[in-house]
């Protein structure tokens, strides 16, 4: 079994591209290993929303330090980076009083906001439907493009000396080793496995403390569009209330109102959740309920060209927090896998927890939500 490197990471989407990145720079020798092509599945599948969420103290602690490192980096034009913001609707008084609630969390914590009454949101968003209560704004939200962010973190870390093999499918991980599949064996001090729903088969002495449920989603993207006063159709990433409740529901399938604006002019449409589905190809009943909640929004967003829809395959895990650290029985072995829709927004901030963990310093967030061993203790009660 051959050394090439200090750390191998395996998979090169946006989360490993970002766990690549971090320990080239701690000054780790980084070997990454992709099956494909880097940010070739579920990240070149995502919408690129980077927001702070408060679903969890500790989903709000990653994507919050997430969207911290997003804001630091000066990638503008590079990611078609959009500092647009958030808007959650609420259609009616008891989704505002929700939003309320909301605004009163994030403050205690932080976070700024502010609430929209019905006529602000009008002036905010004019293609909005009449009648909605209001929204609660959140300004320093962003929208990035996902592979071209992935392509950013990989030249980064080859500058600081890793080396990026493409379409080099791993077999099987072990602890601080792997075997490709073409029989190759290598070690490393630390192999970090983020290869999305791949990840339990890799490590295939652990299937069942590692679950990953497949979330298909399906993305519809407009023709470029601009209103007469010059403004694109939409200025704000527009999401309903009612979002957290779909996408963490124990629904077999569901659609929300999420729409965003593109730096392109186009408007990008989501968000739909079946799951166990694994099928890649499009379900049109599905992109049409998801079509038609838009419009319930966007009266006219009915009218744009479409130009091309999409879906993707999101790993998510039981508690709705990705696995990010090492295995309790394979220390040198590390996670990053399970992030769901916000492995765009989380790449960094679990980046930065790898980083930590594998160095030994004191971690930039608490480690214990996310470690996977908790998999294994609920297993097994």
């Amino acid at each position: 079994m051959s050394r090439i490197a200090d750390a191998i990471v395996v998979g090169a989407g946006i989360v490993g591209a970002a766990c690549a990145e971090a320990l080239a720079l701690d000054g780790w020798r980084v070997r990454v290993f992709e099956s494909a092509r880097p940010h070739g599945r579920a990240t070149a599948a995502g919408m690129g929303h980077v927001l702070v969420l408060d679903d969890s103290e500790a989903q709000f602690a990653l994507t919050r330090l997430g969207r911290e490192l997003w804001r630091s980096r000066t990638w503008q034009d590079e990611v078609e980076r959009d500092d647009c913001g958030t808007l959650w609707i609420a259609a009616d008084d008891e989704e505002f009083a929700a939003a309320r609630a909301k605004a009163r969390w994030y403050a205690a914590r932080g976070v700024t906001t502010e609430l929209l009454d019905e006529a602000q949101l009008r002036a905010a968003e004019p293609e909005l439907r009449h009648g909605l209560r209001g929204a609660l704004r959140i300004r320093d939200d962003l929208v990035v493009y996902p592979p071209a962010a992935t392509v950013q973190m990989l030249a980064n870390a080859r500058a600081h000396g890793a080396v990026v093999e493409q379409e080099r499918p791993v077999a099987l991980v072990g602890d601080g080793g792997l075997e490709l599949v073409d029989g190759t064996r290598h070690s490393a001090a630390l192999v970090v496995v983020a290869a999305g729903l791949d990840t339990p088969a890799l490590l295939a002495r652990r299937p069942d403390a590692l679950r990953l449920r497949a979330k298909k989603g399906h993305l519809l993207i407009s023709d470029r569009v601009r209103r007469a006063d010059g403004r694109g159709f939409v200025s704000h990433q527009l999401v309903e209330l009612g979002y957290l409740k779909s996408a963490h529901g124990g629904a077999s399938e569901s659609v929300a109102f999420n729409a965003q604006p593109r730096r392109t002019g186009q408007v990008l449409r989501g968000s739909s959740r079946p799951y166990d589905v694994v099928d890649p190809r499009i379900d049109s009943a599905m992109l049409a309920a998801m079509i038609a909640r838009a419009i319930e929004y966007l009266p006219r967003i009915g009218s744009l060209p479409g130009l091309r829809a999409w879906t993707g395959l999101r790993p998510s895990t039981a508690d709705n927090l990705p696995f990010v650290g090492p295995l309790p029985e394979a220390p040198r072995t590390f996670v990053a896998a399970g992030h769901e829709g916000l492995g765009i927004t989380t790449s960094l901030s679990t980046a930065r927890l790898v980083a930590d963990l594998a160095a030994d310093r004191v971690p930039s967030l608490d480690p214990m939500p996310f470690a996977p061993g908790r998999a294994l203790e609920a297993t097994h009660g």
